[in-house]
């Protein structure tokens, strides 16, 4: 790992990233690198999953593709000096911001989505001038072959590597001296990658989780909001980091959401087979999903097999806060529904809980729209919807508190792999003795006046 890193850390301090010329060519070189690979890729996630190629395009590769289309198009314009106003005190002067790669970067990807999650914070990497060393999840490990196989075959080392294994390889990563990390997973492994960074007063980008929670009021459009609910839950066996974790009802809808929701499920056909679902990452996660399902809760669903790793579509009803499904993030296809009658109680119950990485909010009503959105802190949302911002790569992706540190996607990621050097460019031509001594009482009058 020392090697690694001592490597890339010169082929950085030689500048060789730093152009732009350079930083596209890289991209486009990551680019050509997916499609010579594709047809593997997508077998080693089937492998690993069983997931369709239709799924792995739209919730992984095209977002990547779509990533790295936006970076060659744009880090000429992102990675240019920008002109800001100066202050009268250095005036005569001009003033810049000059963004700047921070240097070697290391990337903790993620095994439930293994591309996306590792490849696209890459992706800013690249575009911001850094080298890489990318530690794919080994969780999945016909993914992380996959990849390393692409990237290790197109990219120098001294640039871009991927480095395999699991927790002694990643426990040595983190040993090292790094520029920036960006790790996406659990809190508790958050907690470590960011004390171990500490050592080294390293910054990190902290992409983790939650329970994050869907609210629909008594006024929205119910069938919409189930249908679009049940897609998002369901998407990838729930094994989704935004996925809403728990639906709040209102009591008014209660009924009718659980017969449209069963309703929704059994039209979709979840199935691997199908290609609209995928397995549970392990048997062990498998386990503690079922561990979660309260038989006295159970309103449709918990079907399994653990041989094929597969848990079908569940629903749980007539839950509380203090039930033990709610003490955990769920990550996995069961939908806890909660009962609320008063919309104060209900914000406040989310409020006094961990932040979350995502809400959703199915209303008709403005001010309840606001209100919400007021109120409570989370990472990122939508309204009337659910998982889909984070196809928006205009918008920040990340979490606040518990759930993140740190966002990116599109210029944020950019800038979540860059420093901000602020430069003030003074002429010499005049020298202002303001700031000399002898100082005096007229001296300290104009210093009050200009840093009004």
């Amino acid at each position: 790992m020392k090697s690694i890193v001592e490597a890339q850390s010169r082929y950085f301090l030689a500048n060789e990233t730093k152009g732009i010329p350079f930083r596209l060519e890289q991209l486009k070189a990551f680019r050509q690198a997916l499609k010579t690979h594709e047809s593997a890729l997508m077998e080693a996630i089937h492998a690993d999953f069983g997931k369709s190629s239709y799924d792995t395009w739209t919730t992984e590769l095209g977002l990547i593709y779509h990533a790295i289309g936006e970076a060659i198009r744009k880090v000429p314009q992102w990675a240019k000096p920008r002109r800001v106003p100066t202050d009268l005190i250095n005036q005569p002067g001009r003033s810049h911001i000059r963004p700047e790669p921070l240097g070697v970067s290391l990337i903790i990807g993620a095994w439930n989505y293994p591309y996306q999650l590792s490849l696209a914070p890459v992706v800013a990497a690249m575009a911001a001038g850094n080298t890489i060393v990318l530690k794919p999840s080994e969780l999945p490990d016909q993914t992380s072959h996959a990849m390393a196989a692409m990237v290790n075959s197109a990219f120098d080392a001294r640039y871009f590597t991927v480095v395999e294994g699991g927790i002694p390889e990643t426990t040595a990563l983190l040993e090292e001296k790094f520029d920036k990390i960006f790790f996406t997973g659990s809190s508790p492994v958050g907690k470590i990658v960011y004390q171990a960074a500490a050592k080294h007063l390293t910054p990190v980008t902290l992409e983790l989780g939650g329970k994050s929670p869907a609210i629909l009021t008594a006024d929205c459009h119910l069938e919409v909001a189930v249908k679009r609910l049940v897609w998002a839950k369901f998407l990838n066996a729930g094994q989704t980091c935004i996925a809403p974790d728990y639906v709040m009802v209102h009591r008014s809808l209660h009924d009718r959401f659980l017969s449209l929701a069963v309703q929704e499920i059994q039209r979709a056909q979840y199935s691997v087979e199908n290609g609209n679902y995928t397995r549970i990452i392990n048997e062990r996660n498998l386990l503690r999903l079922l561990d979660l399902i309260d038989p006295q809760r159970l309103h449709f669903g918990g079907g399994h097999d653990l041989h094929e790793r597969v848990l079908h579509p569940t629903i749980l009803k007539n839950v509380s806060f203090d039930d033990k499904v709610m003490e955990e993030e769920i990550f996995g296809p069961v939908l806890p529904v909660i009962v609320f009658d008063d919309m104060d109680q209900s914000i406040a119950c989310i409020k006094s809980r961990p932040k979350p990485l995502a809400c959703y909010v199915f209303t008709r009503d403005p001010a309840i729209k606001e209100k919400i959105l007021h109120e409570v802190s989370f990472g990122g949302g939508a309204i009337n919807d659910a998982v889909m911002h984070i196809t928006n790569s205009r918008l920040p992706f990340g979490g606040v508190g518990a759930s993140g540190l740190g966002a990116y996607h599109g210029h944020t990621g950019f800038l979540a792999f860059s420093h901000l050097k602020g430069i003030v460019d003074k002429t010499t031509w005049i020298d202002p003795c303001l700031r000399y001594s002898p100082h005096g009482k007229l001296k300290l009058r104009l210093f009050h006046w200009l840093m009004k």
